[in-house]
């Protein structure tokens, strides 16, 4: 009976523990986008437990792309959010704050159907792109190597999906798109031409993906410090265990690991210390100020603000 009673005082303690435990977690929203570098720091969090080692209880979100995650921060309905480099713009004009760097990608492409060789072949032509994105900046990027602007072609703004159906059925000339998309349309077009990469402009411009808070967030440095925890443990593991954490953002997805694969080889991955000796020196900063430099000569905003104000250096480099 002692016995028995024992085992029941036991359990019960360990049953409120798990409760007191599970009160303690601070829960978050998240936003993720279903590509390799906009999931896996995501999907590698989860798989190994690495919200609740700190403290945090995740409810991820899928969105299609950054712009739509700021217009979520900005609405109530997220906190955190994963975007692209072409999603800058949004942090540098006030709306929501960077936490840390994520991959330096060269994921990005315009692409042109077979028989269109070069940018200036695009003259007068219909590209499709997604606006306020990656491939929308090297987009305005090629064009302005190739002495063009947005006024020479015929932009016609989509979502990634429709890019891969416009493009695979001739409906559109050319895209600015990222891979993996690039490679579902190589197999409809598999003879299509990549007329411009990311890679084409570094190191004078870096294209860093990144996380960012809702400016509602932004003062809870404790939270924050706890979500950059999580980023730079998950962010090693994926430099350290790179076909483990292709499988593992694979089957967090439900798709197959391939394309995966081949868009993980497609960009710098520095380590966590590396990203915390960068933003000491001030190269991170350096990256988002290029690239919001750059949104304003092409007329996406007018007045940036200076990368200090909308990147949380301080909170990642301690």
């Amino acid at each position: 009976m002692i016995i028995r009673r024992t085992l029941l005082a036991a359990t019960a303690a360990f049953a409120l523990a798990g409760q007191l435990a599970a009160q303690e977690l601070q829960e978050i929203r998240m936003g993720y986008i279903a590509d390799y570098f906009g999931t896996s720091i995501a999907a590698v969090a989860t798989d190994q437990g690495l919200w609740e080692e700190n403290g945090l209880e995740a409810d991820l979100k899928v969105f299609t792309n950054g712009p739509i995650q700021v217009q979520a921060l900005n609405a109530g309905s997220l906190d955190f959010a994963y975007i692209g480099p072409g999603a800058l713009w949004l942090p540098a004009s006030g709306q929501a704050k960077v936490i840390a760097p994520n991959a330096l990608g060269y994921t990005d492409r315009v692409i042109s159907q077979p028989g269109i060789e070069s940018m200036a072949d695009l003259t007068g032509m219909k590209i499709g792109v997604p606006e306020g994105t990656s491939g929308d900046m090297l987009l305005r990027l090629a064009l302005e190597e190739a002495g063009m602007t947005l006024d020479d072609v015929e932009v016609v703004p989509m979502d990634p999906s429709t890019v891969v159906t416009a493009f695979s059925s001739g409906q559109i000339d050319a895209a600015g798109i990222w891979y993996p998309f690039v490679d579902v349309i190589k197999q409809r077009v598999p003879d299509l031409n990549e007329l411009s990469s990311n890679e084409d402009f570094f190191p004078e411009i870096a294209f860093p993906s990144s996380f960012i808070v809702s400016d509602e967030r932004a003062e809870d440095e404790d939270v924050i410090r706890r979500v950059n925890a999580v980023i730079k443990a998950a962010n090693d593991f994926r430099r350290e265990n790179p076909e483990e954490a292709v499988r593992i953002t694979a089957e967090f997805l439900n798709v197959p690991e391939a394309p995966l694969l081949a868009e993980s080889q497609l960009a710098r991955l520095p380590s966590s210390a590396e990203y915390e000796e960068l933003t000491r020196g001030g190269q991170v900063e350096n990256w988002f100020g290029t690239l919001a430099d750059l949104y304003t000569q092409f007329g996406k905003i007018e007045d940036p603000l200076p990368a200090s104000e909308f990147y949380l250096g301080s909170f990642y480099a301690d």
